[in-house]
């Protein structure tokens, strides 16, 4: 009996240890989910910015004639942030402004290079 007693004991011991340590962990998780999803409350306006300056830069160096994927990409990718802004999805929003704003950054780069040949 005492050897069936110890043994229960100790196999309280660990389902009780374990309950606890379950319980931090989905605790953690949900103090983890919460402060990202508090990082992407508020909308990309700095990111919206740049992307658009870019797509204006691109445009005005004749990105549409001179690069003409890159730049129909940009402000594919644009569109779809606003999009995604008005529907308060920011941390895609922010994703695809910077996304916009890359393909911009090609566009103007490929409009330079081809225009100097």
């Amino acid at each position: 009996m005492t050897l069936i007693g110890s043994t229960c004991s100790v196999f309280n011991s660990f389902i009780l240890e374990f309950k606890n340590k379950l319980i931090n962990t989905r605790i953690l998780i949900l103090v983890l989910t919460l402060l990202v999803s508090a990082c992407a409350t508020e909308p990309p306006v700095q990111m919206m910015s740049d992307a658009r300056q870019a797509i204006a830069a691109a445009e005005e160096a004749d990105a549409p004639r001179l690069a003409p994927v890159p730049i129909a990409e940009a402000r594919r990718y644009i569109a779809l942030a606003e999009t995604q802004i008005r529907n308060g999805s920011f941390t895609y929003a922010w994703q695809n402004a910077q996304r916009a704003k890359n393909r911009a950054v090609e566009a103007l780069n490929a409009a330079r290079t081809e225009d100097q040949n």
